[in-house]
Parts: C-alpha cells; sequence; structure tokens
C-alpha cells in the first residue's frame, strides 16, 4: 500500500498564493507519476496537474502559466504552487500516486481544501 500525506490548503484571496505537499510512503517501488487533482462541489475529480519521475509535466489548461509542479525524489514529496489564484480554483485537491504502465493503478491522498475568496 501507498500512503499520501498532503498538506498546505487554506483560505486565500483572489490572486494570492498557497503551496501544497504531499509525502508518499510505504510500497512506492513502481510508482512512476505523482500529481493533483481536484473536485469541485457537484463536479467531477479533474486532473489538474502530474510529473512522472523523470520530470515531464502536464497542465490543465485552466492553471497552465499560474502553477506549478515539482518533486523531490530522495523525498518521496511532490508540490503544487499555486499563484495568482482565482476563485474558480476553490475546490478539494487531492495528491495522486500512480503505476502507470500497459495497467495502471492509483492511490490517493485525503484531499486538503483550498478556498479563494474573491
Amino acid at each position: 500500500q501507498v500512503q499520501l500525506v498532503e498538506s498546505g490548503g487554506g483560505l486565500v484571496q483572489a490572486g494570492g498564493s498557497l503551496r501544497l505537499s504531499c509525502a508518499a510512503s510505504g510500497s512506492i517501488f513502481g510508482i512512476n507519476a505523482m500529481g493533483w487533482y481536484r473536485q469541485a462541489p457537484g463536479k467531477q475529480r479533474d486532473l489538474v496537474a502530474s510529473i512522472t519521475t523523470g520530470g515531464t509535466t502536464n497542465y490543465a489548461a485552466s492553471v497552465r502559466g499560474r502553477f506549478t509542479i515539482s518533486r523531490d525524489n530522495a523525498k518521496n514529496t511532490v508540490y503544487l504552487q499555486m499563484n495568482s489564484l482565482k476563485p474558480e480554483d476553490t475546490a478539494v485537491y487531492y495528491c495522486n500516486a500512480a503505476q502507470s504502465y500497459s495497467w495502471r493503478r492509483d492511490y490517493w491522498g485525503q484531499g486538503t481544501q483550498v478556498t479563494v475568496s474573491s
């Protein structure tokens, strides 16, 4: 099993910044991608950003240029730096770790609330 512990959510005014962290532990062998998803009330969970062990990143169009994902492989930790936050960024943010090969297995954190006030 893989355990993911998130931190860094909170309340911020529009235009502000937050940094999310997610530390992975347990049976992390084979995890080759980590990322962040978000889910607003009444909506589906969508990808925000992801990063592979090789450093390849992928961003949702709505956050590109404002959010930056990074990882510290030595600490098995992934970060999401969120700048120029907008009220529409309000959601529960979930850390994801994936074994993504010809098959895929996902692991999820408990979620952290990000609220952006206008």
